[in-house]
């Protein structure tokens, strides 16, 4: 293909993550990914790391770790909570996600989504922070929760979108942030990168 017709080829947006929710969130955009590439990333927080600074050094290592193509748009993000300066992951097991469920109860964190979108041209980040608080749980609330494997997967051992989405009384910042993927900002750095957004609505 000469040059300026490649240039003219619609861009293939190449999605880095196998989240589920993050395909749901593009839907919501109008898009769907042509591929997905799940990277495998060391995401161990450094020595005394921030969790903003964790969540875009690991978003950024995401997009780096996959090389894309002529024409393709690989988008990658990652979502970290933050209680003060803990930066609270995946749990691994029932046990820390209890535990992780007791120190939100009653109290305010901070929701980081950082997202990093990677062609031929280069790297553009965002990063969206978004401060909710959580009820105070009953043990019997948290053994339901538990229960049901939700926590599975999550960071802070919870989902805004799922039954945990009852313990949230007040967020302010970005709803679509704490699911996992901003959709407003994603959608300004992928327009940046040339993808059409269908219908241009945002």
């Amino acid at each position: 293909m000469a040059p300026d017709a490649q240039s003219r080829a619609p861009k293939r947006l190449v999605l880095g993550s196998g989240s589920p929710r993050r395909r749901e969130l593009l839907l919501q955009l109008g898009l769907v990914p042509d591929d997905i590439r799940a990277p495998d990333i060391d995401e161990t927080p450094l020595r005394g790391e921030l969790p903003r600074d964790y969540c875009r050094r690991i978003a950024r290592g995401k997009a780096e770790a996959l090389m894309p193509a002529p024409g393709e748009v690989i988008l990658c993000a990652d979502t970290t909570v933050a209680l003060g300066r803990r930066i609270m992951g995946k749990p691994a097991d029932k046990t820390e996600a209890a535990a992780f469920l007791r120190l939100l109860s009653g109290r305010r964190h901070r929701v980081v989504t950082a997202v990093a979108v990677r062609d031929t041209g280069g790297l553009r980040e965002r990063d969206v922070v978004t401060a909710v608080r959580m009820k105070v749980l009953s043990e019997d609330e948290i053994a339901a929760y538990i229960a049901t494997g939700d926590w599975k997967g999550k960071a802070g051992a919870y989902a805004i979108q799922g039954p945990a989405g009852a313990f949230i009384p007040w967020i302010q910042g970005s709803h679509t942030g704490v699911v996992g993927l901003p959709v407003h900002e994603t959608a300004q750095l992928l327009r940046a990168a040339g993808i059409t957004i269908p219908g241009e609505h945002l």
